[in-house]
């Protein structure tokens, strides 16, 4: 059984530069991320519902200012820091060799070794490093710029980094820092999708972050909005097992999902796809990805190994400028299977409520 309804729209080439108002665009970013980072509930997040933003830097801008603003209430994370000085009084550890190197030259002093809390480390280097990286670019409102440059004080002492060698791999949370790890993705979607490029050595930077961001934001924001309001259908970027017999399946790739969701009985399984382009063309004739239903088709057969027809798949692309913009159900040997498309460029609400009938699908299933 198929059916393939497909409406038409604008034509065009990329999922970023659908047609609409780009305020709207910008702004359900902002959604995006509030729930890929868990930050609805953050005050500093709750601020910026209400406001509007002509560029995209300048809403990164204001995510960032928000959030250290915040941060400054509850006062700075300190860590240990070793620092070497020369002294009248023994302090931590001496420093004998440089010490005796001191008294040699008629110097009476100690030169000691300690551990002493500071604000000089790799969480707020990072941050003052996305300050300041934001405050080259000329679409960061005078207003935003203003409120970076006064946070940019408060971090006097701090050390500015090359944004092109974040050591990310060594930022490590725990009940002290915790609240940091909101401001480091905020940063970490900064420099990977707003690094300067030296083009005949001009500073340029891009107007809107790449797919490959837009992609992974695009998969945690879907993951999270189920979690966050659909909490029943046990939300979840599980495995799934091979249904296998026989020797050599610790050969087989991971079958690791987007998005799964569960109740009673019935599974649906969410792949969500941020292209450039929906369908593909071979023929003059347009089909979807073959590679995507493979994946899903696999992903859905190994999931429902005793054949029930307990388990479903949907492909959840976000919606390009493509004329053809696929709606689409159908069943493969007792399996259902979805191709759907989310419209970023609409009102949040309506993108919710796409996502809320997703979710209730699920729950008639069972």
């Amino acid at each position: 059984m198929i059916r393939t309804p497909c409406s038409v729209g604008k034509t065009g080439s990329g999922v970023s530069s659908m047609g609409g108002d780009h305020k709207v665009l910008i702004k359900n970013v902002y959604y995006m991320m509030a729930y890929a980072f868990r930050a609805l509930k953050r005050s500093a997040m709750k601020k910026l519902a209400a406001e509007e933003f002509d560029h995209f830097h300048d809403l990164m801008a204001a995510m960032l200012a928000h959030g250290v603003a915040e941060q400054l209430k509850r006062g700075l994370y300190r860590e240990y820091a070793v620092e070497c000085e020369h002294l009248q009084t023994l302090r931590g550890k001496l420093e004998l060799r440089e010490t005796v190197q001191n008294r040699l030259r008629c110097r009476r002093q100690l030169v000691c070794e300690y551990d002493e809390l500071s604000e000089n480390h790799l969480f707020h280097q990072i941050l003052k490093t996305a300050m300041l990286l934001l405050l080259k670019h000329s679409r960061v409102s005078p207003e935003r710029g203003k409120a970076l440059k006064q946070l940019i004080l408060r971090f006097g002492r701090v050390d500015a980094l090359d944004p092109f060698r974040i050591p990310w791999n060594r930022l490590h949370y725990h009940r002290y820092n915790a609240n940091y790890e909101f401001l480091m993705n905020i940063c970490r979607f900064i420099f990977r999708g707003l690094l300067p490029t030296t083009e005949k050595g001009n500073h340029k930077m891009a107007s809107f972050p790449d797919d490959r961001d837009m992609s992974a934001l695009y998969e945690k924001f879907v993951l999270e909005y189920f979690r966050f309001h659909h909490s029943d259908l046990r939300p979840a970027a599980s495995r799934v097992a091979w249904n296998v017999d026989g020797e050599g399946s610790d050969f087989l790739p991971v079958m690791q999902t987007d998005v799964t969701l569960r109740h009673g009985g019935h599974t649906l399984i969410v792949d969500t796809k941020y292209y450039s382009r929906i369908m593909q063309e071979r023929y003059d004739r347009r089909t979807f990805h073959s590679g995507n239903l493979y994946q899903i088709f696999t992903y859905v057969k190994n999931q429902d190994r005793h054949g029930t027809g307990n388990a479903a798949g949907l492909l959840l692309y976000a919606r390009t400028d493509e004329a053809i913009v696929p709606d689409s159900e159908f069943t493969i040997s007792g399996n259902k299977f979805m191709v759907k498309t989310l419209d970023l460029n609409q009102d949040f609400r309506r993108i919710a409520a796409q996502l809320d009938g997703i979710a209730e699908s699920v729950r008639r299933s069972s």
